[in-house]
C-alpha cells in the first residue's frame, strides 16, 4: 500500500516538473538524406540519412538546445502556429 502511494507521489511530482512543447520543424531531403531544423530555436538544426534518424535526432537537438536555455535562465518558446503555403513565381 505504501508502495503504490509512492508511486504515485513520484509519477506526480516527475509530471509537475516535465513539460511538452510541439514545435514546428522543416524537413527537407536532399542527396545525402535529410535535414531538419525547428523553427522556434533558432540555430537548432539536425539530419539524418533517413527520415526517422532525423526526426530522432532533431528531438535530440531540441532537447539539448532547451537544456541550454533553462541553464542560462533563458524563456522557454511557447507553442507556434505555422502556415505553410506556395507561391507561384515567374522566372
Amino acid at each position: 500500500m505504501a508502495t503504490k502511494r509512492l508511486e504515485r507521489k513520484h509519477r506526480a511530482a516527475y509530471s509537475s516538473v516535465m513539460r511538452v512543447l510541439t514545435l514546428p520543424v522543416v524537413i527537407e531531403a536532399d542527396a545525402d538524406g535529410y535535414f531538419v531544423s525547428c523553427l522556434s530555436l533558432q540555430g537548432c538544426y539536425s539530419q539524418g540519412e533517413s527520415y526517422e534518424e532525423a526526426i530522432a535526432n532533431i528531438k535530440d537537438a531540441i532537447r539539448l538546445h532547451i537544456e541550454d536555455r533553462k541553464a542560462a535562465g533563458e524563456e522557454l518558446p511557447e507553442q507556434v502556429n505555422v502556415s505553410l503555403s506556395t507561391v507561384e513565381v515567374a522566372v
